[in-house]
C-alpha cells in the first residue's frame, strides 16, 4: 500500500511513519509537513508545505494513495475554542476533503484522543471539537474512516521528536501498565493498527486503546 502521513515532525506522526517504513505491507510513504521530518529512507518521499488550509499547489502530488494516517494536531492547553477549532477541525477537514476528492477508495485514519465521545455538546471544549471532527470525517465518502483514541503512548527507539513531557512522566508507565495495560500503547502498535485497518478492516470506526491493541495484533 501507499500511504500519506502527516505530523511526522511530532511524536505520534514520527512513530507511525517509522512503523510504515519498516512494515512490509507499505510500499511507499509520503510525509506532508510544514517542516522536515529529519528522516531519510528509500520508501520515503517528503513534501514541505506551509499552508495546510490551501493545498491547491500540491494536489497533483497527493494522488494515487491508499491511506492517510493523519497524526497532525495540537494540545488544547492555553488555546481558546476558536483557535483550537481552526487547528483541530478546520485544518483536518480541509486535508481530508482534498484527499477524498483525489483518491477514491482511500482509508483515512485520524488520531483523536482518549476521552473523545462523539458528543458535540460535551462540557469539555476539546471533546466537543474532537467529536465534531470525528463525526464529520465519518460523513466523507472515503472507503473507510477510523478514529483512533489512544491514551498514553510510548516512543519507538531512536525517535527524534519524543515529547519532553513524556520523559518527565516516563516513570509512571510501568505503574499505569500494572493497573490497566490497555491504557498504554507503543507507537509501533499504533502504526501497525493503522496499517492493518487498511488491509484488514475493523468492526468499529472509533477505536479505543483496547481496540488499537487488538488491531495491531491481527
Amino acid at each position: 500500500m501507499k500511504v500519506i502521513v502527516t505530523g511526522a515532525s511530532g511524536m505520534v506522526g514520527e512513530g507511525v511513519m517509522l512503523e510504515c517504513l519498516s512494515n512490509t505491507q507499505v510500499e511507499q510513504v509520503l510525509v506532508v509537513g510544514r517542516r522536515p521530518c529529519g528522516t531519510t529512507h528509500p520508501k520515503l518521499k517528503e513534501i514541505i508545505h506551509k499552508d495546510f488550509y490551501d493545498l491547491t499547489s500540491i494536489e497533483n502530488e497527493l494522488k494515487g494513495y491508499d491511506a492517510c494516517f493523519f497524526c497532525l494536531g495540537t494540545t488544547s492547553l492555553g488555546l481558546k475554542e476558536e483557535a483550537y477549532y481552526k487547528i483541530s477541525y478546520t485544518l483536518t477537514m480541509n486535508f481530508a476533503n482534498t484527499l477524498c476528492k483525489l483518491n477514491s477508495g482511500m482509508t483515512f485514519c485520524y488520531v483523536s484522543g482518549a476521552g473523545t465521545s462523539g458528543n458535540e455538546n460535551a462540557r469539555n471544549m476539546w471533546v466537543r471539537v474532537k467529536s465534531k471532527t470525528e463525526n464529520d470525517l465519518q460523513k466523507l465518502p472515503f472507503k473507510q474512516v477510523f478514529n483512533f483514541r489512544p491514551a498514553l503512548m510510548t516512543p519507538t527507539k531512536g525517535m527524534k521528536n519524543t515529547q519532553k513531557l513524556y520523559y518527565a512522566f516516563a516513570w509512571l508507565v510501568p505503574v499505569v501498565k500494572l493497573f490497566s495495560k490497555n491504557l498504554v500503547l507503543s507507537l509501533q502498535q499504533v502504526g501497525k493498527a493503522m496499517i492493518n485497518s487498511v488491509s484488514k478492516g475493523y468492526t468499529k470506526s472509533a477505536l479505543e486503546a483496547s481496540d488499537i491493541r487488538i488491531l495491531s495484533e491481527k
